[in-house]
């Protein structure tokens, strides 16, 4: 079974809205305008880059990340990996042509099929909406968050709202920067 991965900034409140200057949410670009830059604090996103086997995301996050991530140096690694996009409603031609393999998937199950299936790990890029089911429906393994020392208020969250059990998470790795930032790896204990 292949583990899947949702990593995430999030403000201290559990926002993970318009980190990077997405345009219409009212405190886009957070964590470069509001917290100071250190690169050591970004060595996990490096370290996804290397450990993932493929890309799961929902379609507006991938509307978003496809124009942009291709081109990107910091990003080479993703140009190589499949991907997959969690959406009803796009369509082949909606697709990136400049971004390699990707696949639409059309339900949670397609998700837990794929799962099943043989590979490395799978690592969810922003998708709220996405990680809201995923979470729902049990098939996230393991939380990478970067943890902001902001409280944002309103916005998008990455945990969802939804009545449940509790759902107990193990802190496997956990470091705090001197900019007050806090990355949190946690296994989802079943």
């Amino acid at each position: 079974m292949r583990t899947l991965i949702s990593t995430a900034f999030i403000s201290l409140d559990g926002v993970m809205e318009a980190p990077g200057g997405e345009p219409g949410y009212r405190n886009s670009g957070w964590t470069f305008k509001e917290v100071e830059f250190l690169p050591e604090a970004f060595e996990i996103k490096e370290r996804e880059q290397r450990e993932s086997a493929a890309i799961l995301l929902g379609r507006t996050s991938y509307e978003a990340f496809s124009p942009v991530w291709p081109d990107m140096p910091e990003f080479a690694r993703y140009r190589t990996l499949p991907k997959y996009v969690v959406s009803t409603t796009l369509t082949e031609d909606g697709l990136a042509a400049n971004w390699g393999e990707t696949t639409v998937l059309r339900s949670l199950d397609e998700v837990a099929a794929l799962k099943e299936g043989d590979g490395g790990p799978i690592i969810v890029h922003g998708s709220a909406t996405l990680n809201h089911g995923l979470s729902d429906a049990g098939l996230i393994d393991r939380y990478h968050l970067l943890v902001f020392p902001l409280l944002l208020g309103a916005g998008k969250r990455l945990f969802s709202t939804t009545d449940k059990d509790t759902q107990k998470l193990k802190l496997v790795e956990h470091e705090v920067y001197p900019n007050g930032l806090q990355k949190q790896i946690l296994d989802v204990v079943r």
